[in-house]
């Protein structure tokens, strides 16, 4: 009899829906503004499904699918179509949604490590809200608001990799332009398929839909999958469905049988013309690649390239202004270095991502529009090359890049410059051994970390312009010399 323990294998697709960014809604010209607080204010007889009605396509929106399909390096459509999948629910004005089946803008394609199936465009629903008191309303303020849908492979077989795909989509959908895709917002969810098998073969398949975060989304992936190896060890059948994800309670719930896409009734939408693709200018591959910003993944490779840390990299990755603050301020350091090493572009890339950063996030009054990479490069100039300690960079940084100021004029003005000669530090430094000769003692007898407060007064004493270094050897020398 085998005692050994039988492993289970997740399989894991991802269909992710984002809305995109246009002036208008995908089939009329409505204003896209799905967050509008005034309900049911940006409708007109189209994207009501009046009857008579006739769509027309959203140009911008099939431009915005082509360009991430094209920063895939998917297969982009030569020719496409759009369909009717039918179904009924409350947030269908039509009794159908406009979408594509057979006939993506979109195929294949990779991002982290991921394969891609398909990219294609269809009309997001109105907006459901339920109340107690009150009953359920309809917003159809984002019905017709264009919605891109992203459907991976299922080659994905942990949560972790699930998690870092996604995040990875929603940087190159705000690079390229296309879509703000805030997950708090709606304006990008995430869908997760899962079956567990002990072989090669696939395990039934279950949806998990209402998935708002990452972080959910890798929680609803692990619940699930424990879920469905304990049915399967209780000798059960794991029942192919669409389940919904319970935040609070951190568990699925099943809300209805799963269709398939017979179910939907699909066919072409006969009031849209078919896409002749090849014969649009804007959409060549040439003319997209023009448009194309500096992707993510680009970023990275470039900034891992300047020997930054990857924690690093991923701040500046994730936040265009600081990254663009990054490279402006290190241009101008090497204007007036000549040339910076290593350590000088981790030193500025630290400033960047964690004291300025830091700021901006503490006072709303300033960005990295208001800062200045020329007086920033000038106060690390300062810095590198010893006129000033890295104290007196920290307690100038503000004014100096978001005010302008310029760092050598206010050393000047307030005396920060640092002091490294034995003679300026010594008068300092006799001052806090004499406040402080009881700790002096205790270092002498071998307290090592009585130096350290003796240090920190002295930094304090000199307005921290002491040379760190110099002002440690001369302490240790007059405390051996005097106590």
């Amino acid at each position: 009899m085998s005692c050994m323990k039988t492993t289970y294998i997740p399989t894991i697709g991802l269909e992710i829906h984002a809305e995109l960014s246009t002036k208008t809604k995908m089939f009329c010209g409505c204003t896209n503004a799905p967050h509008e607080t005034a309900p049911n204010t940006h409708i007109c007889p189209i994207c009501m499904g009046h009857p008579g009605t006739l769509p027309t396509i959203n140009k911008e929106a099939v431009r915005r699918v082509l360009l991430v399909g094209r920063a895939l390096d998917g297969t982009l459509a030569t020719s496409s179509e759009f369909d009717r999948k039918h179904y009924f629910y409350p947030d269908i004005p039509k009794g159908y949604q406009i979408s594509q089946y057979a006939y993506p803008l979109v195929s294949g394609g990779s991002l982290a490590g991921v394969a891609i199936t398909r990219v294609h465009l269809e009309e997001d629903t109105a907006r459901s809200l339920h109340d107690k008191t009150s009953g359920s309303v309809i917003d159809f303020n984002r019905a017709g608001v264009p919605l891109m849908e992203l459907v991976t492979e299922p080659v994905i077989h942990d949560a972790k990799t699930a998690g870092t795909f996604a995040r990875e989509l929603q940087l190159l959908l705000r690079a390229l332009g296309v879509s703000d895709a805030n997950m708090e917002r709606g304006e990008m969810r995430i869908e997760v398929n899962i079956s567990v098998s002990s072989s090669d073969m696939f395990g039934t398949k279950v949806e998990v839909k209402n998935i708002n975060s990452f972080r959910s989304a890798e929680a609803a992936i692990a619940y699930e999958y424990a879920r469905q190896v304990a049915l399967i060890e209780r000798g059960e059948y794991v029942v192919q469905e669409t389940r919904g994800w319970d935040e609070v309670r951190q568990v699925s719930v099943s809300h209805r049988k799963k269709e398939s896409s017979h179910d939907y009734r699909y066919f072409p939408d006969p009031d849209l013309p078919k896409l002749d693709i090849s014969s649009i200018p804007e959409f060549s591959k040439s003319r997209l690649d023009e448009m194309m910003p500096e992707t993510p993944g680009k970023k990275r490779i470039k900034f891992s390239a300047l020997g930054l840390p990857s924690n690093m990299v991923d701040i500046l990755v994730s936040n265009a202004e600081a990254a663009d603050f990054y490279i402006a301020s290190l241009a101008e350091l090497i204007l007036l270095k000549g040339n910076v090493t290593d350590e000088d572009r981790r030193k500025i890339g630290n400033y960047v991502t964690s004291d300025i950063l830091g700021y901006i996030s503490q006072h709303g009054d300033v960005s990295f529009a208001n800062a200045s990479p020329k007086t920033f490069a000038k106060l690390l100039s300062m810095l590198y090359t010893g006129r000033i300690t890295s104290r007196v960079t920290k307690d100038l940084l503000a004014e100096v890049v978001f005010q302008n100021s310029d760092p050598e004029e206010l050393s000047c003005e307030r005396g920060l410059s640092e002091q490294s000669s034995p003679e300026e530090l010594s008068a300092a430094i006799d001052a806090v051994l004499a406040e402080h000769a009881t700790v002096a003692r205790e270092y002498k007898g071998g307290k090592e970390s009585s130096l350290k407060f003796l240090i920190g007064q002295s930094m304090k004493a000199t307005k921290g312009r002491a040379d760190p270094s110099i002002l440690k050897d001369l302490l240790i020398e007059k405390i051996f010399r005097n106590f």
